[in-house]
């Protein structure tokens, strides 16, 4: 509940798992620079681990799973009539915002920002800089899917331009407080990062496990939109739909390369999983089919330092052999 900070729990017994494992699991999240590690079923936790110092109340980075709160946000502003995705993003913060042509750059909506394809080069030397100077034309909006943190960025100014409201005062107003979350977005270089401890992390999980419904009450009524983030959202990256990653899919791409790669984005886990994915592999897991949110903070896993791993499967492996789905 809003305001308490009890929380349902479930055995692993209970569950159906495979409690025997879970010592392998905890020992290999803590040699994979884990802080915070949850799962749960149905609403209920069922497991939660800290390590080292890291506690229950220990603030963290969400990275760039921030963004998939973003783009539900966005959601929440379109149905409120504030602002429309397929209106350009220069009718909210101007014309000049890149140093495109105006014929090219009056090509960008909002929903290629949420989709980035956007067509903006993303091997500038800074793909943080938001300046129009490294906004420069790769391609035209709507052909080329590339990972690229600047235009996802401006999605502050555009959610500020069309709702008269900061990110925190708006995030804080329509979702937030609404689901009992903590934390706050803060400014580090460009970007604007989501800091909050995990439970919080788990919160938003459970929110979009629900449909963007919480105990009841729809925190986004726009079903459509739900399920246009949280399905491919274009032909190019079909693993990608708004700010959110999707497995299941018959290819996939990743952050950095032009490649696109068959098969699922993460073999060992549920077709049906739903990401919101950070640098230094900080996850919000969702799976329908099974009622799950899964939830991991921490240091980099290994030596890739991209919001999708090696690690991700392999954790799933782990979780698939646990849980026996």
């Amino acid at each position: 509940p809003i305001g308490n900070s009890v929380w349902q729990t479930q055995s692993i017994d209970s569950a159906g798992w495979n409690a025997s494992l879970v010592s392998d699991l905890y020992s290999y999240l803590d040699s994979k620079n884990t802080k915070a590690f949850i799962v749960l079923k149905n609403g209920k936790i069922v497991l939660e681990k800290y390590f080292g110092t890291f506690t229950v109340d220990s603030l963290w980075y969400w990275a760039s799973a921030g963004k998939t709160a973003t783009a539900l946000l966005t959601g929440i502003a379109q149905q409120e009539g504030l602002l429309d995705i397929n209106q350009k993003t220069s009718d909210y913060i101007g014309t000049g915002w890149t140093s495109l042509p105006l014929n090219k750059e009056n090509l960008i909506t909002v929903r290629h920002q949420l989709t980035m394809t956007t067509g903006l080069d993303d091997e500038v030397a800074d793909d943080d800089c938001t300046l129009p100077s490294c906004l420069i034309y790769k391609a035209d909006a709507g052909t080329r899917w590339a990972y690229h943190n600047a235009p996802y960025t401006l999605m502050d100014s555009v959610l500020q331009s069309a709702t008269g409201m900061m990110l925190n005062a708006y995030f804080r107003q329509k979702i937030r407080d609404r689901i009992g979350m903590n934390g706050a977005w803060i400014r580090n270089g460009y970007n604007n990062v989501y800091f909050s401890n995990a439970r919080s992390m788990a919160r938003f999980g459970l929110l979009m496990l629900n449909k963007a419904n919480w105990n009841g009450t729809a925190i986004l009524q726009d079903s459509s939109y739900f399920n246009a983030q949280t399905n491919s959202s274009q032909t190019i990256n079909l693993s990608y739909g708004y700010l959110t990653w999707l497995n299941g899919k018959t290819s996939h791409m990743l952050p950095t390369l032009q490649n696109v790669f068959s098969g699922y984005m993460i073999p060992n886990a549920p077709a049906d999983l739903y990401a919101a994915l950070g640098k230094n592999d900080q996850k919000i897991y969702v799976v329908p089919s099974q009622k799950l949110v899964v939830i991991r903070m921490g240091n980099a896993a290994g030596n890739v330092q991209l919001a999708l791993s090696s690690f991700d499967n392999e954790l799933w492996g782990k979780l698939k052999a646990m849980i026996g789905y």
